[in-house]
């Protein structure tokens, strides 16, 4: 195997906040500094899609504040997705910078070396964003998410307006969507749910999907 798909759902969607994993620098509205891959360069492709299941909002991210999006596969819907092609390299690097490991580190390339002789590795350390979620495989590629392994038992907490937007901001340019959309797709989470109302949300979306 030496291609993947790394399934975005949550800031990632943004095509310039996911270039900082791979080229390295601040997101916008964000406060990390991200290190980048070993091999900074874009992806080989993008592509919309839906996986089933639901988004859950938990923690605290150091990055924007509030909480985080996690992918949970046995929430009834859809979530709306961007995959990228990257190389099991990439991949790798991304997967530890998620995890606050260093690319190019020991961990990196022992995933890497595990994905490129097609093994499997659902789950790489006990914390959030260190479990492997296969939604599929399109092409001779399989498609990867990162997520908790525990996220039915997450506490909820709301996300920050920076971090909505840069959600929103992925929404449009994966999906077309507006702000209504995206607010009603977002509207009912949990850690949203209850915190802000849609009107709240098209409010904080506002500024970037028209």
């Amino acid at each position: 195997m030496q291609q993947v798909w790394y399934v975005a759902y949550g800031s990632n969607l943004s095509l310039e906040r996911f270039r900082c994993y791979l080229a390295g620098g601040t997101p916008v509205g964000g406060v990390r500094r991200y290190d980048g891959c070993r091999d900074p360069r874009d992806a080989h492709a993008t592509v919309s899609l839906h996986a089933p299941g639901g988004l859950v909002f938990s923690g605290r991210s150091t990055v924007w504040g509030g909480g985080m999006a996690f992918y949970d596969e046995r929430a009834p819907g859809r979530v709306a997705c961007r995959g990228y092609l990257v190389t099991v390299d990439q991949f790798a690097d991304v997967v530890a910078q998620e995890m606050r490991r260093p690319p190019g580190g020991p961990f990196s390339r022992r995933l890497a070396a595990v994905l490129a002789d097609g093994g499997s590795v659902p789950a790489l350390g006990p914390g959030r964003y260190e479990t492997l979620a296969r939604i599929g495989a399109m092409g001779a590629a399989p498609m990867f998410t990162v997520t908790c392994g525990d996220v039915g038992n997450l506490e909820l907490s709301a996300p920050s307006a920076s971090y909505l937007r840069c959600i929103a901001t992925g929404l449009r340019e994966a999906h077309g969507w507006d702000a209504a959309r995206s607010a009603g797709y977002l509207a009912g989470c949990p850690g949203v749910e209850g915190t802000f109302t849609f009107d709240d949300l098209v409010s904080v979306m506002g500024d970037v999907v028209s």
